[in-house]
């Protein structure tokens, strides 16, 4: 009842004050009073929308370019997953011999067995080895098995023995 009864004392306020104004007051705040809400409107509903919009008209050939290229995108990664993953050189001796001389690291043994190969190496930089050892993974799919490394008295220097095998699939990516 509290609240009903205050709307009521504030109509009824209202309507004294407005009594009380002569005609041509009561023009003026019927003008102004409608300017005021005409602004509101215009201000919270007309002027975000057209602001939106042309925004938008100047965004859209832009975004119109962006989805064609995620669309040619999209169609050259559905045809290369069509396609069969190429399969790497077999992991031989002369291979790893070949691709440790370019890196300047002389085995001091390697072996193969199988599909492993058993790796030792001395007296070589640790960084030069690990970047040999990054490219091996990425270009011939062959990862570190085991690896034991010794850290020798010169910075940076080590002695290593490694075990390698050569991935087939996608999996030792």
């Amino acid at each position: 009842m509290k609240a009903s009864q205050s709307i009521g004392q504030l109509k009824e306020r209202l309507a004294v004050y407005w009594l009380a104004r002569t005609e041509k007051e009561r023009k003026y705040l019927t003008v102004g009073g409608a300017v005021v809400l005409a602004t509101l409107v215009y201000m919270i509903f007309i002027d975000p929308a057209l602001t939106g919009r042309a925004e938008l008209r100047q965004k859209l050939p832009e975004l119109r370019q962006q989805a064609a290229e995620l669309q040619s995108l999209a169609l050259e990664a559905s045809q290369l997953a069509a396609r069969p993953v190429p399969q790497p050189t077999p992991m031989t001796r002369e291979a790893l011999t070949a691709s440790l001389a370019t890196r300047s690291i002389n085995p001091q043994s390697l072996t193969m067995t199988g599909e492993f190969a058993k790796l030792q190496v001395s007296n070589v930089s640790f960084a030069n080895l690990v970047m040999w050892l990054d490219a091996q993974r990425r270009e011939n799919r062959i990862a570190v098995q085991d690896m034991t490394v010794t850290a020798l008295g010169a910075p940076g220097q080590v002695d290593a023995s490694l075990t390698l095998h050569q991935g087939t699939g996608a999996s030792a990516r």
